[in-house]
């Protein structure tokens, strides 16, 4: 029985060890063929890039012996081999400009010692073309393999300013790449965001972007197809189904793929858990919701544009983008019209659709707190539909409001706003489990919130005080329960106000609709 290659990044351990290896060979074919020797696509982290940026070096190499059975074998010329400078940015973390410049130099360094070439002191970017230089007079041709760009960005992202400082010098770093074009066979690069062309790319404005080209989509991840080939002598047993609702979903305008990580960890110990979203902190989502004021978006009916995936700034992120380009969301479909493209976006699967929302609930309600606290309020919350009194609503969350820290008020007026408060109950609904739906359409307009359990359906609708009627009154007049009126599941309509001075709930109102659509008082 074949291993399973779990945190395997280098192509040679997964060969040599007897690995299940879903072969990818074919897209470093389709790289070297392609006309354009600046290739860049982005993905989420644990998609399998440096796995894949291994193998391409082990072509490059002319490592033959890797390839016996894969689709390059017999698809490559083995007699042409090429120096290698590999970086990779993933390891450890650089904050500061020396820091970078530090871990520059000694990438710079160790490629240099693997072709025994010796590099004069000076300038990095002159260090760097130097290498380039002497490897291609010593050897051939050189190819340029560059992981997680982005991380010393990404790693600063809540320091713009030191962010802003990674960018410049990463940005006179890579500028080299576009001076040395007759020197390079290919540059190929990987990282989880594509920063906008008035960031690094300004520098190396020549890159080919494969990140949503339909021909390259399924390079990274695993499809249906390739789990159930590749892994079959593990999924004896297994509910594919269930594994498909847990962990496929991720779409990149191709097939529907799942996360490698996700499902080698799950396949290793049957258990259905987070496996991907628990190892990357979800910090920087967490920071960008808190300064938008805004609610948290119905994950499942979001759209952006397609010019908004090529604009990503550091000091103007979107929270949908930024959403997208981590994982958290991933494309439904593409929408044409006119001359415009539209990408309608959808949270991949379960896994990512629970866990968000049980990280956003804790976070935005007890940051500081115990674990243990913030699994009694979700508790609580299940109690509470199980067992259909709404009324306890009321309490649980005016205690929650009450532990809110006060500094998340200072230098902001988001409690003034009714869909911060919206956002608060909306992530605290979804992190158990419940189907909610914010801005339902009806006849007579959108429900603030909609909350679909086994047999009872609650329809919220949320105001500030002093607003030209009350939160129950809209209900009403509005008719918002009337599209339910047919379902078998009772309703119950519930009203709340906030007061922004106390930042608290002000007023709370449940009223419960007969079978014979009459109002009765809870």
């Amino acid at each position: 029985m074949k291993k399973l290659p779990i945190a395997k990044a280098v192509f040679r351990n997964v060969i040599e060890e007897n690995c299940c290896y879903v072969d990818k060979t074919k897209y470093v074919k389709m790289i070297d063929d392609y006309p354009s020797n600046y290739i860049f696509i982005s993905r989420p982290r644990r998609f399998g890039k440096s796995l894949f940026l291994d193998t391409l070096r082990a072509a490059y190499a002319g490592e033959e012996e890797l390839f016996k059975g894969l689709y390059l074998e017999n698809n490559w010329d083995w007699s042409k081999k090429h120096p290698i400078i590999s970086i990779d940015w993933g390891c450890g973390t650089a904050t500061t400009k020396d820091e970078l410049e530090k871990k520059m130099l000694w990438v710079l360094e160790k490629n240099a010692n693997n072709y025994n070439i010796k590099l004069k002191d000076g300038l990095i970017p002159d260090i760097f073309e130097e290498l380039i230089q002497k490897l291609k007079e010593k050897y051939d041709t050189v190819v340029i393999l560059i992981d997680e760009y982005d991380k010393p960005i990404v790693d600063n992202l809540k320091r713009l300013e030191q962010a802003d400082i990674m960018r410049e010098t990463l940005g006179s770093f890579y500028s080299v790449l576009k001076s040395a074009e007759k020197d390079l066979k290919l540059v190929f690069l990987t990282g989880v965001s594509k920063f906008a062309k008035t960031s690094i790319f300004s520098k190396l404005n020549n890159l080919k972007d494969f990140t949503y080209d339909k021909r390259y989509s399924d390079l990274f991840g695993y499809t249906q197809e390739e789990l159930e080939l590749t892994f079959s002598e593990y999924l004896d047993g297994v509910d594919l189904a269930k594994v498909k609702e847990w962990y496929d979903g991720y779409k990149f305008l191709g097939s529907e793929i799942y996360n490698p990580f996700d499902i080698l960890l799950f396949l290793d110990n049957r258990e259905y858990d987070f496996h991907w979203i628990e190892t990357g902190g979800t910090s920087l989502l967490i920071n960008e919701l808190r300064k938008s004021n805004k609610k948290i978006p119905d994950f499942n009916n979001i759209v952006v544009d397609k010019t908004d995936l090529q604009s990503f700034d550091i000091k103007d992120m979107k929270f949908e983008v930024l959403l997208l380009q981590t994982g958290y969301l991933t494309i439904e479909k593409e929408i044409k019209r006119m001359n415009k493209t539209k990408y309608k976006l959808k949270l991949p699967n379960l896994e990512v659709r629970t866990a968000l929302n049980e990280i956003l609930s804790m976070q935005l309600f007890y940051p500081d707190d115990a674990r243990i606290t913030r699994n009694s309020f979700s508790d609580q919350l299940y109690d509470i539909f199980e067992d259909k009194t709404p009324e306890k609503l009321e309490g649980l969350f005016k205690s929650f409001f009450e532990g809110i820290p006060h500094q998340w008020y200072r230098k902001n007026d988001i409690a003034k706003y009714e869909g911060y408060y919206n956002c608060l109950f909306y992530t605290a609904f979804n992190a158990i489990g419940f189907e909610s739906i914010p801005e339902s359409s009806t006849l007579g307009g959108d429900i603030d919130l909609t909350v679909l359990a086994i047999d009872a359906i609650y329809i919220f609708e949320f105001k500030m005080i002093k607003s030209a009627q009350t939160a129950m009154q809209q209900i009403y007049q509005q008719g918002y329960y009337k599209k339910y009126l047919n379902d078998k599941r009772d309703i119950f309509l519930i009203g709340i106000e906030f007061d922004h001075e106390k930042k608290n709930i002000s007023d709370f109102e449940v009223e419960k609709i007969s079978k014979q659509d009459e109002i009765c008082l809870v």
